[in-house]
């Protein structure tokens, strides 16, 4: 597959334009969507069998649709029509994403691939709005941990480090960005499965506030069990305003990327901003942060207030009873799959175990864990709820080696997570939006940043902010 010559423009090659640049080439017509989806499509031939970032490509349905998108601009040029806010930008899905025509695998050897029959809400959303699906990317099993190794496929490998993880469980999707096999990309994140591959590979991860994509919406607010539900979608992405062209496609509104754009939170009123290195995993595992994480926090600290934004220590305080009551109710799905009996010795060693946890967990005890969970959610909100932002780490560690969890046994693979990405989950549990920051790159090459979470509503206002980061770290 060859990559046309005119595609090498005055802004560089096509996959180190920004998804807006690419957006706006499309609709000039100075590309085609075929152009560019070819372009990613030889990228992904190129650079996937070192990155193990796609479990499937699904080119002849991508090139198919580039072309049908590309009859389509047209016939909106000729009629002065306006495009939809993605149309002819190429994307991908994590593969526990229903895809029309490619195979579902949820990253796990227990179940036959199914090949869907229609498009996830989600998906469906994005296409609507004239995206391009390259096919499935690499995830961890049933994207339950924050790495994205399992045993269907080759581990999704970090761009900046082959040698290391990109994080989970959107891994496959944050390799993809980083590495240009993808313009931008839609993750979802149940404790932190946008924002930790995104702080991994150097990107901006956005977890949305529950509610804000409606898709997330498809099974109510709380589980069965009356916990609040923690998984939502949000965007990975290599600038702010790629991240809100995303969300404004996800959310089916607009004003994300104009907030991005602005790069004015609050519309320029310094924020009071508390800054916390507690975890509510502490009580239960040795939670310390490593020196180049410290020295992340410092970064964002020195940008917040370069900025004009005032940083103040924030004492917060989490209930004892958060890490036993979030891994049951994290592990409450995997009784309720479905999933044969017979089928459990194919699954990975963390999957099998908690799996059989959870079955033997008495439906009282699930209840008794999802009630304290509401309960420490309306604590956190009201605890952050006294500043603008609460900054924390985004990660306590540097990403660690391919391996390094799953040589291990389930538990201390689990301590391993909450010890990596203390700050992520109960964010979830809260359901209120976070964003995740580059603010350092070591010597080695590796990315490291900051977490701000925000009250209900704020995603646009933490656009804003992780713009205006980003754009003082660059004339620095």
């Amino acid at each position: 597959m060859n990559t046309p010559d005119h595609l090498e423009t005055t802004g560089g090659a096509i996959h180190e334009r920004t998804a807006v640049e690419l957006r706006d080439l499309i609709a000039s017509g100075e590309v085609s969507s075929r152009e560019v989806t070819e372009h990613f499509l030889a990228r992904i031939g190129e650079q996937n069998p070192r990155l193990g970032s796609f479990i499937t490509v699904t080119a002849e349905q991508a090139v198919a649709a580039a072309d049908a998108a590309d009859d389509v601009a047209v016939r909106a040029r000729a009629a002065g029509a306006p495009l939809a806010p993605l149309h002819g930008i190429p994307l991908a899905y994590k593969d526990l994403w229903d895809v029309e025509g490619a195979p579902t695998t949820f990253g796990s050897a227990a179940l036959p691939a199914a090949v869907a029959t229609e498009d996830s809400p989600l998906v469906a959303r994005l296409r609507a709005d004239g995206a391009i699906s390259l096919g499935k990317t690499q995830i961890p099993e049933f994207g339950l941990n924050c790495y994205s190794e399992n045993l269907i496929a080759p581990p999704a490998r970090n761009p900046l480090d082959p040698s290391l993880s990109p994080g989970g469980s959107s891994g496959g999707s944050a390799a993809a960005v980083a590495a240009g096999l993808l313009p931008v990309a839609p993750g979802n994140d149940g404790g932190g499965s946008v924002r930790i591959p995104a702080s991994a590979c150097g990107l901006i991860g956005l977890k949305p506030g529950l509610g804000t994509v409606p898709a997330d919406l498809a099974n109510g607010r709380v589980d069965r069990f009356g916990a609040p539900r923690f998984v939502v979608s949000g965007p990975l992405a290599r600038t702010a305003e790629d991240a809100g062209l995303l969300m404004d496609s996800l959310t089916g509104t607009t004003g994300y990327l104009q907030a991005a754009r602005s790069a004015r939170p609050a519309d320029g009123r310094p924020l009071r901003i508390g800054l916390t290195r507690a975890s509510p995993f502490e009580g239960r595992y040795p939670i310390a942060l490593d020196p180049t994480a410290e020295a992340a926090l410092q970064a964002g600290v020195a940008l917040l207030e370069a900025a004009g934004h005032r940083v103040e220590a924030a004492d917060i305080r989490y209930d004892n009873r958060y890490p036993e009551a979030f891994q049951t109710i994290w592990t409450a799905g995997l009784a309720e799959a479905g999933l044969p009996d017979e089928a459990a010795p194919a699954l990975m060693e963390l999957t099998r175990t908690f799996r059989a946890r959870a079955i033997a967990c008495p439906e009282t005890e699930k209840r008794a864990a999802a009630a304290v969970l509401q309960k420490i959610a309306e604590d956190c909100r009201a605890q952050w709820g006294r500043y603008d932002a609460l900054l924390t780490p985004a990660m306590a560690q540097t990403p660690r080696p391919l391996g390094w969890y799953t040589s291990h046994d389930a538990d201390f693979d689990y301590e391993l997570q909450c010890r990596y990405t203390p700050y992520t989950s109960v964010v979830n549990v809260a359901g209120t939006p976070a964003v995740t920051v580059p603010t350092l790159r070591t010597a080695g090459g590796l990315s490291m940043g900051i977490q701000l979470t925000g009250a209900n509503g704020s995603e646009r206002g933490l656009l804003a902010l992780a713009a205006q980061l980003m754009h003082a770290a660059n004339g620095m």
